[in-house]
């Protein structure tokens, strides 16, 4: 198809003008920039489309726009237009042009090892600061009069309130951008936990913690979504299309050791000390983090399209969710498993405090408490160094996942028998590896499936969906432990948690492209693909 439009022949020559059809006009030209090139049309909306032109290095031409799909590759050294073949789901038939450095396919180029660095660092200090309660959290609201039922019902209303906000952050971190929210994030949750320690102090009643718990899981859906969107954004704006796994296991793997650090020093010094300690020690770090974040963190790679009308936004942003989240069918079961193996891991990583010092025989020896939380530290550490291993093994990232959830569900049915304290220490630790070797993959999966502009809304809404599984799974296993035991609440998780299979195999069956992304080219199970 050829479209034939007047010019006066002189401003404008008579021209031949190739189009390029790409799902973000706004992010490709945004990223051209940064590549060495040039705007020489800003973005414009036109009836159907949003069209932009951009020179590269050399002052060449090149037309973007949502719709279509040619391929061009240029010859020169920054810029090029690539991979027709390799889709993009999400996109206009699938189609979407690829910017990106000369070099070695998924090398790192120095702008995307900043922006890793500084993803780390962010890593490093938020998952310190909250790690610091994580080992003696529960004790923690044991202390102070609640009862088993009361104390996962508190935790409970915490992941209420994860569910309730992630919507309207998410509106924060698309309109006002990923760093504005990470700060907001810093500040709730610093005055939160402050919170909690006075409740602790004054024996304060059940409802009083339900509100700070709602306000504590205010603090922390600023940053889901949000970090994880500026991490993929910024990376692919400096060029870097290797696969997301291997970032995103680094970053496990130093949550993982940062966890490790903060939760066994947290339980060593609420048994010198109190157990408040580690609340005062978790706010001076948060407070740390603001000012790290405010030097560091930039957004790059999108632009934040902010709105007057709040509520009018939201709308949109949970409008959005749903049209590339739950319509999206691949990404639709992979959300709809989230519930049962969500709600279940938060559950055994609060019940493993107790669970732990039940066995061991001392309820007062809280650095069993915080070995705990250890175990998960370690697991995050491993479980990050093996999943981009794992993934080189097999083709599909599906593969990974339900192998995943299957394990794990059936160590927590076998802990259901389990009387000995090191035995059932062995299977935790193993529980926790096979549970963290598939984050990774299915953060990257779910990555590769969302558009830049939306993925910050989707993801919220993913961890959204998995929060609310947490709001039930909660009180109906804490209510649990309280009847039958510990024991026989996480077999019950297990149980549970098997339910998420089938959506998984569901996502597999619609056959996404993200599922074998960054595949490697020779597997035991490799499939051929269409050209």
């Amino acid at each position: 198809m050829a479209v034939v439009t007047a010019t006066d022949g002189v401003t404008v020559p008579p021209h031949w003008s190739v189009n390029f059809a790409v799902r973000d006009v706004d992010f490709i030209a945004q990223r051209a920039v940064g590549l060495g090139g040039t705007i020489l049309m800003a973005p414009t909306s036109t009836p159907g489309f949003r069209n932009a032109v951009i020179g590269d290095p050399q002052r060449r031409r090149h037309r973007g726009q949502r719709a279509g799909g040619l391929t061009h590759t240029h010859p020169g050294r920054f810029l090029c237009a690539s991979a027709l073949a390799r889709a993009d789901a999400g996109g206009e038939n699938g189609n979407v042009l690829h910017l990106r450095r000369g070099g070695d396919a998924g090398a790192m180029n120095a702008a995307a090892r900043k922006t890793q660095r500084i993803y780390l660092t962010l890593t490093l200090g938020n998952t310190l600061a909250a790690s610091f309660i994580w080992g003696i959290n529960t004790l923690f609201l044991l202390d102070a009069g609640l009862s088993n039922l009361e104390a996962f019902a508190a935790n409970a209303f915490f992941t209420a309130g994860m569910v309730l906000f992630e919507v309207p952050t998410g509106v924060v971190a698309d309109g006002w951008g990923r760093r504005v929210s990470f700060l907001l994030g810093t500040v709730t949750l610093a005055a939160s936990t402050y919170l909690y320690y006075l409740l602790w102090q004054l024996s304060a009643p059940f409802w009083s913690w339900a509100v700070v718990s709602v306000l504590l899981g205010l603090g922390f859906t600023f940053f889901s979504g949000a970090v994880e969107a500026w991490l993929v954004d910024a990376l692919r704006f400096a060029g870097y299309d290797g696969g997301l796994e291997t970032v995103l296991g680094r970053g496990q793997m130093v949550s993982g050791v940062a966890m490790l650090a903060g939760s066994v020093a947290g339980g060593v010094i609420a048994q010198v000390t109190d157990l408040g300690v580690p609340f005062l020690l978790r706010v001076g770090v948060l407070v740390a983090m603001f000012g790290v974040a405010f030097w560091l963190m930039h957004d790059v790679g999108f632009t934040p399209e902010r709105t007057t009308h709040p509520l009018r936004a939201t709308r949109a942003v949970l409008s959005a969710s749903i049209e590339n989240g739950l319509k999206n069918p691949p990404v639709r079961y992979v959300m709809l498993a989230a519930p049962f193996n969500a709600g279940v891991g938060i559950y055994v990583f609060y019940a493993l405090q107790p669970y732990l010092l039940e066995l061991f025989g001392d309820p007062r020896a809280y650095s069993i408490a915080g070995l705990a939380a250890a175990i998960v530290a370690g697991a995050e550490v491993l479980g990050g160094w093996l999943a981009p291993r794992v993934r080189r093994l097999v083709r599909k990232r599906t593969t990974v996942l339900i192998l995943s959830g299957i394990a794990s569900a059936l160590i927590l049915i076998v802990l259901g028998f389990i009387q000995e304290f090191w035995v059932a220490l062995a299977l935790l630790t193993l529980w926790a590896v096979v549970a963290e070797v598939g984050m990774p993959v299915r953060q990257a999966y779910l990555n590769d499936m969302i558009a830049s502009k939306q993925r910050a809304t989707v993801l919220s809404f993913d961890s959204l969906i998995g929060s609310s599984g947490g709001v039930v799974a909660q009180p109906l296993l804490g209510r649990s432990a309280d009847v039958y035991g510990y024991p026989a609440s996480l077999a019950i998780g297990g149980v549970i948690e098997l339910i998420a299979v089938p959506f998984l195999l569901a996502s597999r069956a619609q056959h996404a492209r993200a599922d074998v992304a960054n595949a490697p080219t020779s597997t035991p199970d490799a499939e051929s693909q269409p050209s």
